[in-house]
């Protein structure tokens, strides 16, 4: 699986706003500054995450980048699609006519990666930036595990 610096950053960043409450106007440098991320990389995401209309940006003295939403209507795969992250998980390309390993052929496991790709992108689209604030998101993948899973971790029954 690959989510490179790009798409965490960007929803730290939002999650940062989000913690600071309703309307929060906040100037970058402040959450660079929390969040250990360089200004220069967040103007980046911020131009991306304002372009799909996740935030607004806010002008003058007391201004900065606040969310254009609430955030129990924001996913988290909203984020992660507004910075151009892809979440990649074989080796292949989409449509390709050759497979992960050069060839005419898939490997083995080729199913098992893509079908993982596919959870991560339920995941991503059930969780909100809410949930992650609240602290609701541990526990959140285990609600549709198969029940022979869920019997192995001692909680089905």
């Amino acid at each position: 699986m690959k989510l490179t610096a790009k798409g965490r950053y960007a929803v730290t960043a939002m999650a940062d706003i989000a913690a600071l409450g309703d309307g929060a106007r906040v100037p970058l440098t402040d959450i660079a500054l929390r969040q250990g991320i360089s200004i220069a990389y967040l103007e980046q995401l911020f131009a991306k995450l304002r372009r799909a209309g996740l935030v607004d940006s806010v002008r003058g003295q007391s201004g900065g980048y606040r969310l254009a939403r609430t955030p129990k209507d924001i996913r988290i795969a909203d984020i992660v699609d507004a910075v151009d992250e892809e979440i990649k998980t074989t080796a292949c390309a989409r449509g390709a006519t050759t497979g992960c390993q050069g060839t005419s052929t898939r490997c083995l496991t080729h199913d098992l990666w893509d079908e993982l790709g596919r959870q991560i992108g339920i995941f991503l689209n059930a969780v909100t930036l809410e949930d992650v604030i609240a602290r609701r998101v541990l526990g959140m993948a285990a609600v549709n595990a198969p029940n022979r899973v869920l019997d192995k971790l001692g909680t089905a029954e």
